[in-house]
């Protein structure tokens, strides 16, 4: 039996993301409630950069990069290539914009900056060096005084335990400013550990949630709709099972609340799915406990597959990578999941493991297997279980690419993505946070170092994600749809829960999190202009 409980205007379903929309909703005096299932918030954002992929904001302009929606349009048109999708992407476009004019008149989100981070599809036509992504502002994190404990650790804090210090970053820097602005505006209000459990359905539309709220299920209604956004179902190994085998969860670093609950609450009530065997897919690297953490690129050493071969440029941009390694991995018939990556002791002394580069392994990483070690190819050709003949000429090849400078095979360190790498690391879950790259004078490309200063090493290469990007299908006002094309009345969704506006691809730097606050934004704007 549910209890009612009073009525809202406007019901976001989880705490990432869908921050910002509360505090849009919220700001124009719609009475709002975030119910999140874990007791802090911020989701997979929490974990991330907080990157937003957003052509033709007022940051761009502010860094002398002009408008250059048109140049994105075309290269998003181009790279996705799906006609489809297209009235998703004007309307993003057009979203990403006006939103950031409007955070940014809120004293708690201050002015957002560029970051110069190359968009993925180099040859794509419009693609810019430079990129079009924007990051918030660091946070003081003794400005949101008792709110602070209420949001979510970075994944580095949560899985080794690291001093956080007093500044909040990427993506817990964007989540604390959205969680102040969303609570300060009077006309929101948060609920923590109240899991969604169904839709509320009344003459064909949505008017509310059921929810469990500390043991006792709960009936709230909504005015104006229900938003969700609530993740993807990357920690759920029934659904991972059914879309994506071989891939079950295990390996994700999505947040790990983020088990489908919204997708299925969607689908009971009518909702139509796409892209369901998709993710935004990154190379992890095992590390001594078992689990991967996001390998944005190896500047050192290469990619082997179970026959001892390289099969991508291992500087490609991440989700790429990611995908091919999945890709090769079903149709090839070679093991490449999970795959090795070689290298030398030169490439341990110049950049280290897991770390910054001025830190060296622990002692764990080989006590625990995540890296193995050994004095000659062959024997380290035993230890991964690859044959030595293979790996050995697989070396040799790429030595020669080293002493020339140029990957004849996979054009590693051509693209300006590739030579991000060249000068600097990005940390995870903070891009401001670059450690400079040690110099190889001797050698013409920095990113084609050979490897042939023994002892040799091998970790373990695996495909990760940072969220499923398959879900309920939107419309351009981020309406949930039905089969036949109908939007459900009173239902949204953005971010991982709605299947991505970007199709099968990751154009840039903060596609995932940018729809999810631009979409987001729309629902609200649209549930703004309706009468109840």
């Amino acid at each position: 039996m549910s209890i009612n409980e009073d009525a809202y205007d406007v019901i976001v379903v989880g705490s990432g993301g869908g921050l910002v929309g509360a505090y849009v909703a919220a700001s124009r005096g719609l009475r709002t409630l975030v119910v999140e299932k874990t007791d802090r918030v911020g989701g997979t954002v929490a974990y991330s950069g907080a990157g937003l992929w957003f052509p033709g904001s007022a940051p761009l302009s502010r860094a002398g990069l002009g408008d250059d929606v048109e140049e994105a349009r075309a290269y998003l048109r181009s790279v996705v290539d799906d006609p489809a999708r297209e009235p998703l992407q004007d309307a993003y476009l057009a979203a990403g914009v006006r939103l950031i004019d409007e955070l940014e008149q809120n004293p708690w989100f201050r002015s957002f900056v560029h970051g110069p981070v190359p968009d993925y599809y180099a040859a794509g036509p419009g693609a810019s060096p430079t990129g079009h992504t924007v990051f918030p502002p660091p946070l003081e994190a003794a400005e949101l005084r008792e709110r602070r404990a209420l949001v979510r650790d970075s994944l580095p804090t949560e899985r080794f335990g690291f001093d956080e210090g007093p500044v909040l970053v990427g993506g817990r820097a964007l989540i604390g400013r959205a969680l102040s602005a969303f609570l300060e505006t009077g006309n929101g209000e948060l609920r923590l550990n109240t899991a969604l459990e169904s839709l509320v359905v009344e003459d064909g539309r949505v008017t509310g949630v059921e929810v469990v709220s500390d043991g006792q299920r709960v009936r709230i209604r909504a005015g104006r709709g229900v938003l969700l956004a609530a993740g993807g179902f990357e920690r759920d190994r029934e659904l991972r099972e059914k879309h994506q085998w071989p891939l079950t969860g295990e390996w994700s670093e999505g947040a790990p609340a983020n088990t489908g609950d919204a997708l299925r609450a969607g689908i009971a009530v009518g909702a139509d799915t796409d892209l369901l065997d998709e993710a935004w897919f990154v190379p992890g690297l095992i590390h001594p406990d078992g689990l991967p953490v996001f390998h944005t690129g190896t500047r050192g050493g290469i990619w082997v597959n179970g026959a001892g071969e390289r099969f991508v440029n291992e500087t490609r941009p991440y989700d790429q990578a990611g995908h091919e390694i999945v890709r090769l991995h079903a149709g090839t018939g070679v093991r490449h999941i999970p795959a090795h990556w070689v290298f030398d002791q030169r490439q341990l002394d110049r950049d280290s493991i897991g770390g910054p580069p001025d830190e060296p392994p622990g002692p764990q990483w080989l006590a625990s297997g995540a890296l193995k070690k050994a004095d000659t190819l062959e024997e380290l050709a035993r230890l991964i279980d690859v044959p030595s003949e293979a790996l050995t000429r697989t070396v040799e090849e790429f030595n020669g690419y080293a002493r020339t400078g140029v990957d004849e095979r996979f054009h590693r360190g051509e693209t300006p993505w590739d030579r991000m790498f060249q000068h600097i690391v990005p940390l995870p879950a903070d891009p401001r946070q670059n450690f400079a790259a040690k110099p190889a004078p001797e050698w013409p490309n920095p990113l084609l170092l050979p490897i042939d200063a023994p002892p040799f090493y091998a970790a373990t290469i695996v495909p990760s994600d940072i969220g499923t990007k398959g879900g309920l299908r939107i419309d351009t006002r981020a309406r949930v749809l039905r089969p036949d094309g109908r939007p459900i009345e009173g239902l949204y969704a953005t971010g991982n829960t709605a299947a991505a506006m970007s199709g099968r691809v990751y154009p840039g730097a903060g596609t995932p999190i940018g729809s999810s606050l631009a979409f987001g934004y729309l629902a609200v704007l649209d549930m703004a202009g309706a009468t109840r």
